[in-house]
């Protein structure tokens, strides 16, 4: 994408980023519900970045659907930027978490699934975006227990697969959230339309897992 072109020093962590960039325009631009008009609705779709470093597709992403200026990128991660190195909730427009920390994204989304029930605010859907290394994470799994069993059908977990986790899962990440009751899915991480498919795949009563695949060369 230009937008990340206009984005440079020495901190981009820029093959984290491509790795994310198909999938985050996917839901962007096709699936998640939230405007730059709307980023305070109540009503609006969450969707919190876990994977925090190398956020310039994020940015990127954010820019091109008008949550913050095109001219804002040129100054990533430089002093007075609020485009840091990872993503601040307080200083971006449209950013739910501040992230970088990796592990918390996605009890996070937990944690504002079961808020939104306990509110009675069912049209809101929460996504979360994790690497697969984020998995060697206890926090994670925990999670993932509790989150299947308590049938959140409103969270939606998107993990970036660049086969960088230390453990690994035999039969595929997809099988550990398939294990604590979720629907899952696996697919290329590049290929826009296997991911629109697999975001918008029906899941009555459970939440969803899709195992986004990309190559270790590029994430």
């Amino acid at each position: 994408m230009a937008l990340m072109a206009l984005m440079t020093g020495d901190e981009k962590h820029g093959p984290a980023a491509t790795s994310t960039l198909d999938a985050l325009w996917v839901l962007y631009d096709r699936v998640l519900r939230v405007t730059p008009e709307t980023a305070g609705s109540p009503d609006r779709d969450r969707f919190l970045l876990s994977k925090g470093h190398g956020p310039m597709a994020y940015y990127a992403v954010l820019a091109a659907k008008g949550f913050i200026g095109e001219e804002a990128l040129t100054g990533f991660g430089s002093y007075d930027s609020p485009l840091g190195h990872h993503p601040d909730r307080v200083l971006v427009p449209g950013v739910e978490i501040g992230s970088g920390s990796l592990g918390h994204g996605l009890p996070l989304a937990v944690g504002t699934a079961l808020g939104l029930r306990a509110q009675g605010l069912d049209a809101p859907r929460v996504w979360v975006l994790i690497g697969d290394a984020e998995l060697d994470e206890g926090s994670n799994h925990e999670a993932i227990a509790f989150a299947g069993p308590a049938g959140f059908d409103r969270l939606h977990t998107v993990v970036i697969d660049n086969g960088s986790a230390t453990h690994g899962w035999p039969g595929g990440i997809a099988s550990r959230f398939a294990a604590a009751g979720w629907s899952t899915a696996t697919v290329d991480g590049r290929d826009r339309q296997a991911l629109h498919s697999a975001f918008t795949a029906p899941h009555p009563g459970r939440p969803h897992a899709v195992v986004a695949r990309v190559e270790p060369e590029t994430a």
